[in-house]
């Protein structure tokens, strides 16, 4: 499912924008604070374009997309459903 959403959100911004290729990589698996979890890469002829369609990217997978995560505490751990608000 989530697979699915960020191909929609590529294709969304390909129309929206004025890019020409989007890559966009979710990790997977346990990851230490800090760790970079995702990967956004925007091909466009201008660099004002990519920004903007990367930025938008970002904010949307952040609020669209389907991704949970298992957070683990020195006392415990909770499952998160991700940020509400907040290659294809």
């Amino acid at each position: 499912m989530a697979l699915k959403e960020m191909a929609k959100l590529a294709s969304q911004a390909k129309s929206q924008f004025e890019v020409s290729a989007i890559g966009i990589v979710h990790r997977l698996g346990r990851l230490e604070i800090g760790e970079t979890s995702v990967v956004i890469s925007v091909a466009a002829p201008h660099r004002k374009a990519a920004f903007a369609a990367c930025e938008w990217l970002i904010k949307e997978l952040k609020r669209t997309v389907p991704i949970f995560k298992k957070e683990v505490y020195a006392d415990g751990e909770a499952w998160s459903e991700g940020d509400s608000e907040a290659s294809f």
